[in-house]
């Protein structure tokens, strides 16, 4: 059976245990999850945040499932003890897809978890060929397979497991840029025409970092295509849950804690990076990764 990533909990029951001015916690092996920490804080500006990257694990996708759940189980228990955050939003898809349950079983918070955006992209499609642009894992699981039976099974659906985009992402915003050709035959799989005419017209990014180059995206698709980003389907999910900001509030009035596990990457330009994307201060609170 399938899990539902967004449930979170129900609404009256976050609604009634939430402050008014909710601690988040937006959480990631590494950066992708800013692109969904810019949607929930345009959505709550009133909250304080953490974002948390489990950089010292970067990526999960080539941890086993074991080692990759009781990673998240630890991590997760360590951020929730020191920021004891009102609700946790998993931004990546794979900790989302393989170690909600557990995560929900352990812990009393509400998690929100991230779903590849498949339904979007077949009501939003005119051609009915669809492409998800993923992580190698991603458009391996079930999970991803029982989405578009779903919900496109009336559509020409690509998989495209992109290897390196998510690294790429990372290395754009320390500022070491791939060239264009590089990033070009990632997405190139995603643009398909079948052989009655008809070719893709929607793109989804099922990895949160993807956004963090869709302006490079939109540049180099060889045609415009629509291109959907889960992050604000998130953002509405945490607002149903605890409730929408009482009041306006600039952005600049939610302060933002980088949490960083390793802490390896945290060059002068990543930091510019972050700051720029409002996390204006950096802590690194050091859990290695212990492989056997």
């Amino acid at each position: 059976m399938r899990i539902d990533l967004m449930a979170g909990a129900t609404t009256a029951a976050v609604a009634r245990s939430v402050a008014p001015a909710p601690t988040i916690l937006v959480f990631d092996s590494g950066l992708g999850g800013l692109t969904v920490l810019e949607q929930v804080r345009r959505a709550r500006p009133d909250a304080a945040y953490v974002y948390a990257a489990d950089d010292a694990a970067f990526p999960y996708g080539r941890l086993s499932e074991p080692v990759l759940v009781e990673r998240v189980l630890g991590v997760m228990e360590r951020l929730l003890g020191l920021h004891a955050p009102d609700l946790v939003v998993v931004a990546c898809n794979t900790a989302s897809t393989l170690v909600l349950p557990a995560l929900r079983q352990r812990f009393a918070t509400p998690f929100v978890g991230v779903v590849p955006p498949i339904k979007p992209a077949a009501e939003a499609t005119r051609s009915r060929v669809v492409s998800l642009l993923a992580t190698p894992g991603t458009v391996a699981r079930a999970y991803t397979h029982e989405l578009v039976e779903t919900y496109a099974s009336a559509c020409a659906v690509t998989l495209v497991g992109a290897p390196n985009l998510a690294g790429f992402a990372e290395a754009e915003l320390a500022g070491q840029p791939v060239d264009d050709a590089a990033l070009a035959r990632e997405i190139a799989p995603c643009f398909v025409t079948l052989e009655d005419g008809r070719r893709t017209d929607v793109v989804c990014l099922a990895c949160t970092h993807y956004p963090l180059l869709l302006a490079r995206f939109r540049a180099l698709a060889p045609w415009p295509v629509t291109w959907i980003d889960p992050a604000p389907a998130i953002a509405r999910r945490v607002t149903q849950l605890i409730g929408p900001s009482p009041r306006a509030l600039g952005r600049d009035d939610a302060p933002v804690l980088g949490a960083f596990t390793s802490g390896a990457g945290l060059t002068a330009p990543l930091r510019r990076s972050l700051e720029a994307r409002g996390v204006g201060r950096v802590a690194v609170e050091a859990m290695p990764l212990g492989l056997q």
